[in-house]
């Protein structure tokens, strides 16, 4: 327009584009292109004050307008990738606690948990088990009076500004109201009482303010959310652990609303966040073990992720289907027709299998002990005794395995042989018989710490899929991952079941070629896509059916 009509400045901008870019060919044209339109800008400034003498000028442009074109696509090309997606990571303690029977302790149950803060100005801190297997976020309340709820810090609705009293639709509470909103969730082992509230809930470190007391965004890992504070609290398993409450990570369809469900009002709160969310379980005590939301930490992945899409998304659970499941080369008959599930479970401690499976399994598990090794009895650690894998292939083209340390009971048994005197020392499986109705059941799998152990898992909440990777060993991490001192660890060297596992031996890098192999041989060796399938790249029902399991 400055130099007198459109057919020129259209004649302007072609000769820029054949003048100077012919002279950049090996830049990316595609990303120079709409650097164009801002680039002809500052000539048209320059250009003001020659339009006076437009055909005295006009020679000249090219070399003018590529002085202010060439620095704007050499930085073009220069440009750095944009910043990954924010990744929120809570460390998590893992508690030790005795089961006991006749005065002598039998076997040890476990839990995971970590830290989230609550409401503004005052910030109360809590920790709890982040639950697979759940929806809901349970917290103590100060008006549970009982000898449970007196064991952990509960949740005061007078510390909070920003705590509002709602039913469970979230309708206010009346001031005059003399009654309100309950409800009751049940877990594999216990239950709670609770009413609800809405407030803010962060995790890790605390919230802080904004002007004006409104709560941070998700670089503070906070969102606004309905919370169940239990006025009762079973004994079992809440008086036994540490932790304060439980925070659900389930699907939406195990929540009340889509307002109890924290990472997704994540999702929904803070688009920039993705929408998914990772578990690791170190395998030693010494290891760290944490959740990420927004993503996963490569650093613990011994391989890409192979992801299996989520089965029954309708029951809210994380749950994948089993094509088939076998022992050595034995196919499990129960799972044969492909009708078998699991559901990934952070709540529970052992593995548990259908329990219409469980007495085939444990009889293809069991093995002899080597006879060299049957004169030192004390000294024998089954979970380190040469068995049969438990594989499962999954619906998706993935397959997974578990080795004798994830399934076997420490102490050996001994077994009289059959028409003689003689005995001989066989190691058994620990398997939790699982007995749920349809339409779960009855043939699901529970897949608690031996799975997670062995396998670093991400969820994610958009495509409604599960993605496995091999968990990195501590011997791999070295010393970048520390964790937190272990609650109620039993003494070393103990073998009752639910003790930890013993260190595994570092293979030094001048080992043989048979060791290697031997290693490469172990169920850890690879998550295994099956045949023609690739691992792709990571890009209501209430509680009444949870398995918090612990």
């Amino acid at each position: 327009r400055l130099l007198g009509g459109r057919l020129t400045w259209l004649k302007l901008r072609l000769q820029v584009r054949t003048t100077y870019l012919r002279d950049i060919e090996p830049l990316r044209r595609w990303r120079t292109l709409p650097y164009m339109a801002a680039a002809v800008l500052p000539c048209g400034v320059r250009l003001s004050a020659m339009a006076q003498r437009p055909s005295a000028t006009l020679g000249r442009l090219p070399a003018v307008i590529a002085v202010f074109v060439a620095p704007l696509l050499l930085a073009s090309a220069r440009e750095e990738p944009p910043a990954p997606a924010p990744l929120f990571t809570v460390q998590l303690n893992k508690q030790y606690v005795p089961v006991v029977r006749n005065g002598a302790a039998v076997a040890q149950k476990t839990a995971y948990f970590g830290q989230i803060h609550t409401g503004l100005p005052t910030s109360q801190s809590f920790t709890v088990v982040f639950d697979t297997g759940s929806g809901h976020l349970i917290l103590p309340s100060t008006a549970c009076h009982s000898e449970t709820c007196g064991k952990h810090r509960r949740y005061s609705r007078a510390e909070s500004k920003t705590a509002v009293d709602i039913e469970y639709d979230g309708t206010l509470i009346r001031p005059d109201a003399v009654e309100r909103d309950q409800v009751s969730i049940a877990f594999g082992t216990g239950k709670v009482l609770g009413e609800f509230v809405r407030d803010v809930v962060c995790l890790g470190g605390g919230p802080t303010t904004q002007a004006g007391g409104a709560p941070r965004e998700v670089g503070r890992g906070c969102v606004e959310m309905r919370v169940v504070l239990a006025t009762e609290m079973t004994d079992d398993p809440f008086g036994l652990f540490a932790f304060d409450g439980v925070l659900g990570l389930g699907l939406e369809a195990l929540t009340l609303a889509p307002q109890f469900s924290f990472f997704a009002q994540v999702a929904a709160q803070h688009p920039a966040v993705q929408p998914l969310f990772s578990v690791f379980l170190a395998r030693d005590d010494g290891g760290e073990s944490r959740v990420s939301f927004g993503g996963h930490d490569e650093r613990f992945a011994a391989s890409d992720f192979a992801w299996a899409p989520v089965a029954m998304k309708e029951l809210g659970y994380w749950l994948v289907q089993l094509k088939s499941v076998r022992i050595g080369d034995t196919v499990v008959e129960d799972c044969a027709d492909g009708t078998c599930h699991a559901i990934l479970d952070t709540g529970t401690s052992l593995l548990g299998v259908p329990r219409l499976a469980a007495r085939s399994m444990h009889k293809l598990l069991a093995r002899q002990v080597p006879a060299d090794r049957q004169t030192d009895t004390a000294s024998i650690d089954c979970r380190s005794v040469p068995g049969h894998n438990i594989e499962f292939e999954l619906e998706g083209g993935v397959s997974v395995s578990l080795g004798v340390e994830d399934y076997s009971r420490p102490t050996p048994f001994n077994m009289t042989m059959p028409n003689s005197s003689a005995w001989r020392l066989f190691c058994r499986s620990l398997l939790l018989p699982v007995d749920m109705a349809a339409p779960l059941g009855p043939k699901v799998f529970i897949w608690g710490e031996p799975m997670l152990r062995r396998y670093y898992t991400s969820y994610d909440l958009a495509q409604k899929r599960v993605g496995f990777a091999l968990a990195r060993s501590p011997e791999e991490l070295g010393d970048e991952s520390s964790g937190l001192p272990p609650v109620g660890a039993p003494p070393p060297g103990s073998l009752i079941s639910g003790a930890p596992l013993p260190p595994r031996p570092r293979i030094a890098p001048t080992a043989s070629a048979e060791a290697a192999e031997a290693q490469a041989d172990s169920p850890d060796a690879a998550v295994r896509p099956a045949a023609g399938a690739a691992a792709s790249p990571e890009t209501g029902r209430p509680d009444a059916g949870a398995v918090l399991d612990i």
